[in-house]
């Protein structure tokens, strides 16, 4: 669980219902169903519009990422790569095709495997790039779903807020009728700028940098299995691959 990201969330809101209870308002006035649905759901399908369903469907599985970010241990993978190492310089390459099956992530094994095969250097170098770019732009792609909801809420808060007006104005001779229409404008407004501002810009920009520290560790693989390819020594390798971790 990464708390930074639970406890940033709630402070956000706790801030802005805090704010409006000691200016003397009421934290009932801000719920307004009708705003919600206005806000939220024309984000919703102004990002679907402009994404297709395989991009979506990354984008909302990756929020989880957010507050449960993928296992990430670098000294893990360096001491697993180092061993690697040390089994083939005594055993020979072909010894590591019996760990293949015990390893979970399909990159690993491909990259694995392209060694036991005694793929050269820098054509296993190669390969693996384009796996790593291609998998990169996917998880982009999907992060960016968020960047979109951030840049369309805003917009579309501006358009319950007109919308909040224009009942207000055809019922200029109802003063009963008037609360409710200016409070769909402003609180339009509100969720609007507070989504965007608060949850989907924020999503994005965590998952960006998952994504990056992902990538990171895939390039950390390849450059060591590069360097098993090579025969360099364990501990030159060991060394090279510390490097990647800040």
């Amino acid at each position: 669980m990464d708390s930074i990201s639970l406890i940033g969330i709630t402070l956000a809101l706790a801030a802005i219902l805090i704010g409006q209870v000691l200016e003397g308002g009421h934290v009932g006035s801000l719920i307004q169903p009708t705003a919600f649905m206005i806000v939220i759901g024309g984000t919703l399908g102004a990002v679907m519009l402009q994404s297709s369903l395989q991009v979506f469907r990354t984008g909302v599985r990756m929020i989880r990422w957010v507050f449960v970010p993928p296992a990430l241990n670098h000294a893990e993978l360096i001491a697993q790569i180092v061993e690697w190492s040390h089994v083939a310089r005594k055993e020979g390459l072909l010894s590591l095709e019996a760990q293949i099956p015990a390893l979970e992530d399909p990159f690993i094994q491909k990259g694995l495997q392209l060694l036991v095969d005694g793929v050269e250097p820098e054509r296993l170098r190669d390969v693996l790039e384009v796996d790593i770019d291609t998998w990169e732009a996917q998880m982009k792609q999907g992060a960016k779903v968020w960047e979109a909801a951030g840049g369309y809420a805003p917009t579309i808060g501006i358009l319950g807020a007109v919308m909040g007006l224009i009942h207000v104005m055809e019922n200029l001779s109802d003063p009963s009728r008037l609360g409710s229409g200016i409070a769909v404008a402003f609180v339009a407004t509100i969720y609007g700028v507070g989504s965007a501002n608060l949850i989907f810009l924020p999503v994005s920009k965590k998952l960006m940098a998952v994504i990056g520290t992902l990538v990171s560790m895939r390039e950390m693989l390849l450059d060591g299995l590069v360097g098993i390819a090579n025969g360099d020594n364990p501990r030159i390798i060991e060394r090279r691959l510390s490097g990647y971790v800040g």
